[in-house]
């Protein structure tokens, strides 16, 4: 659907908090415009990544006060449903004066009030869920809203009307070229912080990698705060310091994927979606605490789609699970050449557009 038949075409779009939730949400908005000629609201809290990012990419952002319902104390939820229906109510007054064809939620905190604003005003919503279990705010409202986009099958139960779009990924990650060295590379993060563990763990079993797969090389996202710490376990693992290298901060992700012959990475839904995207073979690692354990959930999918390896936190408590798992992938080029393709069997190239038409086809719908 090119162009929409809508004229004057406006969305509203509410959530945010991680980049998971408001990156994917950037890149769909980008399309109605490109699209659509669409004019676009967010809708957010003053706690969430959206403050910073959506007035970055030339969006007008509102926002409203709501806390979080999921994983916290007894007192921040009763608080949090105390402050709900002001929160409703907030977003019933931005969607009167903003008169939307369509609301889009993209999880988080806004989200929820948002999208329970729409469907009391009778305004299309339509839910966006990019793990393979929904977060409480889509749980709560999946079998109400007109359409749902979502990255796993498993998801789909959830809602009504639901469509395996795929998580809008950048470009680059769809072109990258095989490894120009044949030598095996491995690439470790845990998104921009650094994933603690990792930066515990790796070095434990740095020396002995390196001399069971010769010729590998290692480069670790560390994170800001943990560079110090990390350098010096690896300085103090004895292994040969020309084969590894620990970065605070990887700039060009896509340029570090397309060196790596394997990566180690947590299964937040974003990076699950480069993977499928670049086409890599993944050892994931789920975060524990993750939100009603959807990090897990986002591994298995890729397991048995037979593009990644899967330990929990518990395996990493002794160096040999850890060991085994890399040395194993990493000596059988043949393996990992299998899972890259697999990995490719789950990626969704034109994610943000298929989304973009669908809110559109929404709001001419409801018109």
């Amino acid at each position: 659907m090119k162009g929409s038949e809508l004229a004057n075409l406006r969305v509203l779009i509410a959530g945010g908090g991680t980049g998971g939730h408001i990156i994917p949400a950037l890149a769909v908005a980008r399309e109605l415009v490109a699209r659509h000629a669409a004019e676009v609201l967010f809708v957010g809290t003053a706690r969430g990544m959206e403050t910073r990012l959506v007035p970055e990419a030339g969006f007008e952002l509102r926002l409203i006060d709501v806390g979080p319902l999921n994983n916290v104390s007894m007192l921040t939820r009763i608080r949090t449903l105390l402050d709900l229906p002001r929160s409703i109510f907030a977003c019933r007054r931005l969607i009167r004066a903003f008169h939307p064809g369509v609301v889009f939620g993209v999880g988080g905190y806004a989200s929820g009030p948002a999208v329970a604003a729409a469907l009391r005003l009778g305004i299309p919503a339509m839910a966006f869920e990019p793990n393979a279990f929904p977060g409480l705010a889509n749980r709560l409202v999946g079998k109400r809203v007109q359409a749902a986009a979502v990255n796993f099958p498993a998801a789909m139960a959830w809602f009504h009307n639901a469509e395996v779009t795929g998580i809008p990924v950048r470009p680059e990650f769809f072109s990258l070229e095989p490894p120009s060295s044949g030598e095996p590379h491995l690439l470790v993060f845990g998104g921009s912080q650094g994933a603690r563990l990792f930066n515990q763990t790796l070095p434990q079993v740095i020396a002995a990698l390196l001399d069971a797969v010769p010729g590998l090389t290692v480069l670790h996202q560390s994170g800001v705060r943990h560079i110090e710490s990390t350098l010096a376990a690896y300085q103090a693992s004895g292994a040969d310091p020309r084969r590894w290298e620990v970065r605070p901060f990887l700039d060009d992700m896509p340029a570090r994927f397309a060196h790596a012959h394997l990566v180690m990475a947590r299964s937040g839904a974003s990076t699950v979606a480069e993977l499928a995207a670049a086409g890599k073979p993944a050892l994931l690692v789920p975060f524990a605490a993750a939100t009603d354990n959807h990090q897990e959930c986002n591994a298995k999918e890729m397991v048995d789609a037979g593009a990644a390896v899967l330990l929990h936190e518990r395996d990493l408590g002794t160096p040999g699970p850890l060991l085994t798992a890399l040395t194993g992938l990493l000596e059988s080029p043949e393996r990992l050449a299998a899972m890259g393709h697999a990995a490719r069997t789950q990626a969704h190239p034109d994610a943000a557009a298929r989304i973009a038409d669908r809110l559109a086809a929404l709001a001419v719908a409801g018109s």
